[in-house]
């Protein structure tokens, strides 16, 4: 298992390492040896943390102080391995002189008889499977996570504001096609208006302001979309609190199916988005009722004629 959580932590590290060209090799203030593509060599007497290679062939002459993790290419070790050694695809080599106080996982692999391995020898099978659980693992963290984000935001927003979201069921039910196109534009638009603003020097107060926004945004969204599929469902609820936490629930449970919970927030969002503009631009004056002419007052009665 550790060794799988430095695979995943040697993938988070990867953007921030440079693309290197072929056959070249970097190490990060003598710590770490990563190559994008490339051979990486690793002399007799140097020392690093830790090696990941992207694409091509290691040769590990020196000590590494951790992980080896190696996607695609050759591998050879000589030197000493104070941690895994993960070889995705392509062949691991063990010379006699090669030490590894952890395991070795390869599909294919190659140990002379003189080398030592404390841990065990698997292939990548191994590997594999602890990262899908990991993955399974990360995915239901992020769904609790904004599973109950949502919750807490919509209550609040039904205890600050519960005519808003009256307003916003109003805009679903009189203006479907504006609330759409709203909730697209918006959707679209604040970021594009960000990225933009941070483009032009002046504006980046603003444009880091709109990105740091948008997850409450996009929240607000999700939970005006909650609301409003809880008082479809159920027509007359006793409260708006019900009302929400029948479609929070209904939206929470359909969000774990895989390939439609995506689809499902995306719609929800846009869609949430959407009411809520067309109900604050209501609230601002934005559609007038038609202004009707007074009734015409009746002319005084015509004094009595002597």
């Amino acid at each position: 298992m550790r060794g799988i959580l430095l695979v995943v932590l040697s993938l988070l590290i990867l953007p921030a390492a440079p693309a290197l060209a072929a056959d070249e090799a970097t190490t990060n203030g003598d710590d770490n040896l990563v190559v994008i593509t490339g051979g990486a060599y690793l002399a007799p007497d140097r020392t690093v943390d830790t090696v990941v290679v992207i694409d091509g062939e290691a040769v590990l002459e020196g000590t590494v102080l951790d992980v080896v993790v190696v996607f695609n290419g050759a591998t050879t070790v000589s030197g000493s391995v104070d941690g895994d050694v993960i070889v995705f695809r392509g062949k691991l080599t063990l010379t006699d002189e090669a030490v590894v106080t952890g395991s070795v996982f390869a599909q294919e692999r190659e140990i002379a008889s003189g080398a030592r391995v404390d841990g065990d020898v698997s292939g990548i099978a191994r590997v594999t499977w602890g990262l899908r659980w990991a993955g399974w693992i990360a995915a239901i963290g992020v769904w609790v996570a904004i599973a109950v984000s949502v919750l807490v935001l919509g209550l609040l927003m039904l205890w600050l504001a519960p005519r808003g979201m009256e307003a916003a069921l109003a805009s679903a039910r009189t203006a479907l096609a504006a609330s759409i196109g709203w909730g697209l534009g918006l959707f679209v638009g604040l970021p594009v208006l960000a990225v933009v603003a941070i483009a032009t020097l002046v504006g980046i107060p603003l444009g880091i302001g709109v990105l740091l926004a948008l997850a409450l945004v996009f929240a607000m969204g999700q939970t005006t979309a909650a609301f409003l599929l809880g008082r479809v469902i159920l027509r007359e609820p006793r409260s708006h609190v019900i009302a929400f936490l029948a479609g929070w629930a209904i939206l929470a449970g359909v969000a774990l199916i895989p390939g439609v919970g995506g689809l499902i927030w995306f719609a929800g969002t846009v869609f949430g988005l959407g009411t809520m503009a067309v109900a604050t631009w209501r609230a601002r004056g934005g559609r007038r009722e038609p202004a009707t002419s007074p009734a015409p007052v009746p002319p005084p009665p015509a004094p009595p004629s002597l």
